[in-house]
């Protein structure tokens, strides 16, 4: 099993001047222990359920960009862009420089978007969710085609939501064909028809049970459009707690994720700041964690 870190909270000791070095020595850690993938979300508020709005965010590409600096293997992606925050160009282009920039180690994370408290606070236009998932298909397709040949397309674009006249991508990706397409969400009528038709990793919300269910119908949609359903990386977001958690247990629970088929599961890790924490994760869970085999599905 690949296992991830996802950084969700900046709230650190230190204040805001120690985010910086915070950040830095989290990544330089977590990537010398080998941990698989680094993931920041992509909000401007602190959401809810992880603290409150005025809590510190950071804009996520150029966290990711500052954490490729300070790593040499983990690969690197939002949990998960939100379709609303950028144009197709510029989602086909932070993708493409942070590539280049980590020598091949970017993740296209996107989704349809929800939180409407910092859009309206910011001013983003926010489209009703229909709106924002045209969008989204919109914006793979504008990025696969960026993302062709040496330098994409000369071909104009021309979509509902965005037109273009020449799709020039220099430099090109170095992951080739292209970083890989993670889609978030578990909607079985929409996201998981956009995950079969266009990503190459899902990230999907819930326990085993829920997780076999929604394996089954992403299943049922790639065969929809005869695609090989085990092209696509099956993921999912988990946390751990040293208090409240044995070593023990934690490897228990991963299990139930292995066996209900997830190959990559992304973490959040309460008390990531504290060096003890994380080098305490990284000496006695993470080998273990790896070592889980996903159940073929």
């Amino acid at each position: 099993m690949k296992i991830g870190l996802q950084i969700s909270s900046f709230t650190w000791p230190g204040g805001d001047a120690a985010i910086g070095p915070t950040l830095a020595r989290i990544a330089e850690t977590s990537d010398a222990f080998g941990i698989d993938s680094l993931w920041v979300m992509d909000h401007f508020f602190q959401i809810r359920g992880v603290g409150n709005p005025e809590q510190p965010m950071l804009e996520g590409w150029s966290a990711l960009a500052f954490m490729a600096a300070h790593t040499s293997k983990a690969t690197l992606g939002l949990m998960v862009g939100g379709i609303h925050y950028r144009q197709a160009a510029l989602w086909a282009k932070a993708a493409t420089t942070l590539d280049v920039l980590s020598s091949g180690r970017s993740y296209l994370g996107i989704g349809a978007a929800w939180n409407e408290e910092e859009s309206l606070g910011l001013g983003f236009p926010m489209p009703p969710l229909g709106v924002r998932f045209e969008m989204l298909e919109e914006t793979l397709q504008y990025c696969l085609e960026m993302w062709k040949g040496d330098r994409g397309s000369d071909a104009a674009f021309d979509g509902k939501h965005y037109q273009a006249t020449r799709l020039l991508n220099s430099p090109q990706v170095l992951t080739r064909p292209h970083p890989p397409i993670l889609i978030g969400g578990g909607g079985e009528q929409k996201t998981l028809r956009l995950v079969a038709k266009y990503a190459d990793a899902c990230n999907v919300f819930g326990g085993p049970d829920q997780l076999a269910h929604k394996f089954e119908v992403l299943r049922e949609r790639c065969e929809e459009v005869g695609r090989p359903f085990d092209e696509i990386e099956r993921t999912n977001l988990a946390s751990v707690g040293f208090e409240r958690e044995s070593v023990d247990q934690i490897v228990d629970r991963f299990g139930m994720l292995a066996e209900a088929g997830v190959q990559h599961v992304m973490l959040g890790l309460a008390g990531v700041s504290d060096p003890a924490t994380l080098e305490r994760f990284g000496r006695d869970v993470l080998p273990k964690l790896q070592a889980l085999e996903p159940r073929a599905i």
